[in-house]
């Protein structure tokens, strides 16, 4: 069966690449602040702990939405003055830029609580070889907890990175023109409503599917050692 998209095609197929980058784009930096995070969680030190745990509290109890729409407005002021300062008056905070912060912060605050589950999981014997080994701190974590922390926090962070993917659609209430947003813009245009929204959720469906096979083939290649070892 043919769809009709009046001319959309591009636009719709120009917004699922802006919201392939959106969602890479905060996954990174979600990644960063989820690790940050949950080794503060895990530190000895009091202080690290509650400034992990204050995070991870405040990001998630306000919802996603909130955070792009204060972001994104909530910045103005600031970012006047800073381009004042700067000598560049229309200095202004871009929707990208505002998505990728927000939905970073909600990623990494999730992802917090993933890999401080995944840290909490190995076994303290692990890091006791280590040391018994004369091993340093740092080559402890990236050589023995990073590569077995990865392989256990995969499938959460899978689980984030979907949910991450449809909440792209969130930041078109700033005008970012992605799926959701070339999807409204041509609705407008057609009054086709129904017809656009459902080519908007195959693409999203779509995006999903793509983004599940590709964790599956992490997650067996993050298990490949593991694998040859149980059987």
């Amino acid at each position: 069966m043919n769809i009709d998209l009046h001319g959309f095609g591009p636009a719709l197929a120009a917004g699922a690449l802006m919201t392939v980058k959106l969602a890479l784009s905060a996954l990174c930096l979600g990644l960063v602040l989820g690790l940050l995070g949950a080794l503060a969680k895990t530190s000895p030190y009091k202080a690290l702990q509650a400034l992990g745990g204050t995070y991870s509290t405040i990001v998630r109890g306000v919802p996603e939405l909130l955070w792009v729409l204060l972001l994104y407005f909530g910045t103005v002021n600031m970012m006047a003055a800073l381009g004042a300062w700067l000598g560049m008056p229309d200095l202004t905070l871009s929707p990208f830029a505002a998505g990728v912060i927000a939905l970073g912060l909600c990623f990494g605050s999730y992802a917090t609580e993933v890999f401080r589950g995944a840290i909490i999981a190995i076994p303290k014997g692990h890091r006791e070889a280590g040391q018994a080994l004369g091993l340093s701190k740092l080559r402890i974590f990236t050589r023995l907890i990073l590569p077995q922390m990865w392989r256990i926090a995969l499938p959460g962070l899978g689980n984030l990175f979907m949910i991450l993917m449809k909440d792209t659609a969130l930041v078109s209430v700033i005008g970012l023109e992605e799926i959701m947003r070339n999807a409204q813009n041509a609705v407008t245009d057609t009054k086709l409503a129904f017809n656009f929204y459902m080519v908007a959720a195959v693409m999203y469906l779509g995006l999903t599917v793509l983004a599940m096979v590709g964790m599956h083939f992490m997650e067996k290649y993050a298990a490949r050692g593991f694998t040859r070892a149980a059987q």
